[in-house]
């Protein structure tokens, strides 16, 4: 006769805390145990971050429930993409955990400038603690707005002055997020006078814009000009690559050209060590053998 499971090992939970959003609500379902412990440990909820594909499902109402399990002491509140939050449901949290200092909401599309102001407002009078928000992506925020936020913010003109590189920032990702140690995300672009992300080029120190104003390569982040065709190379994901990376770069077997890193490891299919066919000649190949 099999022996009954025992309880899960005491040094599993000590992981909790580390876990993705999405996976732990997956082990809060393995047993009673992992349930009881999630629902009742605060400590698991301080850092509350939410990313695909749970940010399209996130609503006003989901995530005060979640929240609310910090028990007003929430420390990093990300929400990257999460289009159906509102400012209502931004504030109501935010009204709840005063002990905020990450404020995370690039790209949640149902925010508004104003309403983003009354946040960080609400933050600002309620810690004297450093702030860190991040709002790229959200639509119509201009210079006042970007005036007000910064009038709440503590700015250190150090961290101000640190160059950022194209090539190490991702929106879409919590790592580059927290690795950007400026107080706010999105400053003046000096070339087109619109609030963006802002970047320098590894070679030029004079070169410094958005990415809509000077192009720049996905690999080595340096500056790529669009009158010369021939600083460039033309990758199977249609990303900026200047000529010396794009040369250094593992090719398709078939029409010779690469996948940019970002894109690579979602889209190569391995022949063998000697290289990879792309999806699009992948598709081109069974065609012509269906045809045959």
């Amino acid at each position: 006769m099999e022996a009954l499971a025992g309880p899960p090992h005491q040094a599993l939970y000590f992981v909790l805390a580390y876990l993705p959003l999405q996976q732990l609500l997956l082990v809060s379902q393995v047993c009673k145990s992992f349930k009881d412990s999630i629902r009742d440990d605060v400590l698991v909820w301080l850092n509350l971050v939410v990313e695909n594909p749970l940010s399209v499902r996130l609503t006003d109402q989901i995530l005060m429930n979640i929240s609310s399990k910090a028990h007003g002491r929430l420390r990093t509140l990300a929400l990257l993409n999460c289009v159906k939050i509102t400012d209502e449901g931004l504030l109501n949290v935010v009204n709840s955990n005063p002990l905020l200092t990450k404020l995370y909401v690039p790209a949640c599309t149902g925010l508004t400038p104003e309403g983003v102001i009354k946040a960080v407002e609400t933050l600002a009078g309620k810690s004297t603690a450093f702030i860190s928000v991040k709002i790229n992506g959200i639509y119509n925020i201009n210079k006042e707005h970007l005036v007000i936020l910064q009038s709440y913010l503590t700015t250190d003109n150090t961290i101000k002055s640190k160059r950022r590189f194209y090539h190490k920032y991702r929106s879409s990702s919590l790592c580059s997020l927290d690795k950007d140690v400026r107080t706010i995300d999105v400053e003046i672009c000096p070339k087109c006078i619109e609030v963006k992300l802002v970047f320098h080029c590894p070679k030029e120190t004079e070169c410094i814009g958005c990415f809509q104003c000077i192009p720049r390569c996905e690999v080595c982040g340096r500056c790529i000009s669009d009158q010369d065709e021939d600083d460039q190379g033309e990758t199977i994901c249609n990303d900026t690559v200047c000529l010396d990376c794009w040369l250094c770069l593992p090719k398709c077997n078939h029409c010779n050209k690469p996948f940019c890193p970002r894109h690579a490891p979602h889209k190569l299919d391995p022949l063998d060590s000697q290289g990879f066919l792309c999806e699009v000649c992948h598709t081109k190949s069974l065609t012509e053998q269906l045809l045959e």
